[in-house]
């Protein structure tokens, strides 16, 4: 979710020897998965484990991941990714989903609430546009500036959650206080107006929804002219719960590493950070990325896990599934150098162990389903390492 939330998609034709393009389908190019399991960790099995009171797996569904929808067995929530804001001249529109509001996805996405009526579903708001009606403005960052755009932003969200019978909102404005994608940015007033624009969002929900919002693995930090980032004591009386972006750290090593002092940031590091701020563990929601990151432009940016075979495969240079004993994740080799990290059913494990059942946090999220394979292996690990009784 992190910088872009629309992570490539590749397709790699067993022909090919080292060119890999990215494509628009989303078939599951390898039912098998990313390959064998390492490490000292048996992989898990097809035994699920029974769903835990009060602890969460999320699933992000994007609205382009036509092919493999979140199976409803096996998470607690879904995000729908993603609904944009329209604003004209500093005023607050509207808001429509992305795929220039196409609804067939979403209702898909809505219907799987028949299958397990305990099923919790949010609508998730992006900072980007696609749209082809809309264009980059002033965004949340004009949103949240006024009482009146905020005030009409909320009432339109009550009106639609209200609408498809769903079960709240989630904010992945990425960030406030910066501008990735273009988007508006005010460092002086966004950390500020952002935490106005979630307690406007409570009050007008109330407590029968949902509320959480996409977290940086940091609290809010000092920039030119300003904050960035979010002001976690101040909106935490707001949200039921954070989901924090602990992947995506960076490119030229293990990007969703445990602890790694080496690197820009770690999940050791993030945890750390939000017990500073006060967040409890209990509202703590930790991330999982189904994809490998290579690097953060250019058309080999990512890769999705159901399409590791096939990139191994493609090339005899590159190796999967070796293993970071330091990050506590494997990662890709290109003729024997470090090319992208990713998690797999063994690193999600060790988490679920050491953040779920060591320090209580609340569950784990994923971005994003469309990219596991169609045996679910990496959602199936997911629900086992946040259900376990530890």
């Amino acid at each position: 979710m992190i910088k872009s939330k629309v992570i490539t998609r590749w397709a790699v034709a067993a022909c090919l020897a080292v060119a890999m393009v990215a494509c628009g389908s989303d078939e599951p190019a390898n039912p098998a998965g990313g390959g064998t399991d390492t490490g000292t960790d048996p992989a898990p099995t097809e035994t699920l484990e029974t769903a835990k009171d009060g602890r969460i797996c999320l699933a992000y569904a994007p609205y382009y991941r036509t092919s493999l929808l979140p199976n409803p067995a096996i998470v607690t929530h879904i995000n729908y990714a993603f609904a944009e804001v329209y604003v004209v001249n500093g005023e607050y529109k509207t808001f429509k989903l992305q795929g220039d509001n196409d609804e067939a996805q979403f209702r898909k996405v809505v219907a799987l609430k028949s299958q397990n009526p305990k099923l919790k579903i949010c609508l998730s708001f992006s900072h980007t546009v696609v749209n082809s009606d809309n264009q980059q403005a002033g965004g949340f960052s004009d949103i949240a500036a006024s009482d009146d755009n905020r005030r009409r932003f909320a009432a339109d969200c009550l009106a639609f959650v209200q609408r498809w019978g769903i079960d709240g909102i989630d904010l992945d404005w990425e960030f406030p206080g910066i501008s990735w994608s273009g988007a508006k940015c005010d460092p002086a007033h966004d950390v500020d107006n952002f935490t106005l624009l979630v307690k406007q969002l409570r009050e007008t929900l109330g407590n029968r929804y949902l509320l959480t919002f996409a977290g940086y693995v940091m609290d809010k930090q000092p920039t030119s002219g300003g904050w960035r980032y979010i002001d976690l004591k101040a909106v935490l009386p707001y949200v039921d719960f954070i989901n924090i972006m602990t992947y995506d750290l960076q490119s030229n090593k293990p990007h969703s590493a445990v602890d790694q002092p080496s690197a820009y940031w770690d999940i050791e590091r993030t945890r750390k950070a939000y017990l500073a701020a006060g967040v409890p563990y209990e509202k703590m929601v930790l991330g999982i990325p189904f994809y490998v990151r290579h690097s953060f432009d250019g058309p080999n940016s990512a890769v999705d896990w159901k399409d590791l075979n096939a990139l191994a495969a493609s090339d005899k240079a590159f190796k999967i599934d070796n293993w970071d004993s330091e990050a506590q994740t494997p990662y890709v080799t290109y003729n024997g150098q470090f090319w992208g990290g990713y998690d797999n059913p063994e690193s999600i494990a060790k988490k679920g162990r050491r953040y779920v059942g060591g320090f209580g946090m609340k569950g784990m999220l994923y971005w994003d389903c469309g990219a596991d394979d169609a045996r679910y292996t990496l959602s199936k690990a997911c629900w086992n390492a946040v259900m376990k009784s530890y």
